[in-house]
């Protein structure tokens, strides 16, 4: 069962309680779950408690929150089902950064960027389908023809511009060819879903962003979505219904799943290995999609799927949501361990070959944490996308 949350896109800290999802948190039975389930160490039952006993929002003592990673765990396991990772947190952090004197230098660059570029990495607008010539593949740039397709394919920054990702990106591209998909994509036009600095707390820059994509999108002819990041996933299914805009939205892993008896007679090659699939906070967490890619690795010949201790709604973040992926150094600083670092810890004890994954961010930082801990000859990390593509030769 997914998850259905709604979040208003005009609230406040100061108009909290005038919302539904608000006046939850008066619920709050102050039982602790969320503060020893926190990665991070954060306390939502301090933060909820002091929020409900309407003391100025300004005296919010608040200075540890730019460690929350938005992971979700804290409003899965919360038994009173307070909106606490997409609603309370986020309202904090915006109150915090707005008193902040010294933003984190990464995460400063990352809002510079996105406000002058549209893309968290700095890279020119005009770059963002320069992958599309290296995929040995077709690929319709809808914004560049007056016709109608089936789907709409939501690259997003990360699988557009990080030349890890772009390989992914590639291999997405020649499977929906392969499936007969009628898609195409935004092309330059295309801003960065930029949830994650929403959930940082800079939600006015999140504001730009959703206009002017939304203002793109609603000059295109297209029947649905589909994201490659879960993240833009996200955006749409939760976020853009309160700026006015609905679509049908899917993420790649699911609908490549829905594909899935038509893909089996196309698989030409076996996979021997061991896999360990990591869930996503985002796809896994927050909408319930836990079955559709382990189902995915089961069908193809030859893998043989290894849990993690920690999986599904119990398993670990990454650490790169929420902001999480800017701030590494920030919490290098801290004296925190990167999350990512443990989890591929805990990847490489099931004695896998791959980790694989099903967003764009977790491959760049488990690659890194993988040579940072000098284990990058034992396990690899691959998209689920692209085991998919190597199955099909």
């Amino acid at each position: 069962m997914l998850a259905q949350q709604p979040i208003l896109s005009d609230v406040t800290l100061e108009r909290l309680y005038e919302t539904d999802e608000g006046k939850k948190a008066l619920s709050c039975i102050q039982c602790g779950l969320c503060v020893g389930l926190c990665p991070q160490g954060i306390s939502p039952r301090k933060i909820v408690n002091f929020l409900n006993s309407r003391m100025p929002s300004e005296a919010l003592n608040v200075s540890d929150m730019l460690d929350c990673v938005s992971c979700y765990l804290c409003s899965t396991k919360c038994p009173r089902g307070i909106s606490l990772t997409q609603l309370i947190l986020p309202l904090v952090k915006e109150k915090l950064l707005e008193t902040l004197e010294d933003v984190p230098d990464e995460l400063q660059k990352v809002f510079e960027n996105v406000t002058r570029y549209g893309n968290p990495q700095g890279e020119s607008p005009k770059k963002r389908t320069d992958w599309i010539r290296k995929s040995g593949t077709q690929v319709k740039i809808i914004t560049e023809a007056d016709s109608l397709v089936d789907v709409l394919w939501w690259v997003d920054s990360y699988s557009s511009y990080h030349p890890r990702n772009q390989e992914t990106t590639k291999a997405t591209a020649r499977l929906l060819n392969i499936l007969g998909i009628d898609f195409g994509v935004v092309g330059d036009e295309e801003h960065w879903a930029a949830d994650c600095i929403r959930l940082v707390g800079e939600k006015g820059l999140f504001d730009e962003e959703a206009e002017k994509n939304i203002s793109v999108l609603k000059k295109l002819k297209f029947r649905r979505i589909v994201c490659s990041d879960p993240h833009a996933f996200d955006t749409f299914r939760y976020q853009y219904p309160h700026y006015g805009y609905r679509v049908s939205v899917d993420h790649v892993t699911p609908f490549l799943y829905q594909q899935l008896d038509r893909l089996k007679p196309l698989f030409r090659k076996r996979i021997d290995k061991r896999v360990t699939y990591h869930d996503s906070c985002v796809l896994g967490r927050h909408n319930g999609f836990y079955e559709p890619p382990r189902a995915i690795l089961k069908a193809i010949p030859g893998i043989e799927i290894v849990e993690m201790d920690h999986n599904r709604e119990n398993s670990i973040c990454c650490g790169g949501g929420g902001g999480g992926m800017w701030l590494d150094s920030y919490y290098k600083e801290k004296g925190l361990e990167r999350l990512s670092d443990r989890r591929v810890r805990e990847a490489a004890k099931t004695g896998s070959d791959i980790l694989a994954v099903s967003c764009p961010y977790e491959i760049s930082r488990f690659e890194d944490s993988l040579k940072l801990l000098g284990l990058e000859k034992k396990i690899k990390v691959m998209d689920v996308v692209d085991i998919l593509n190597l199955a099909v030769g």
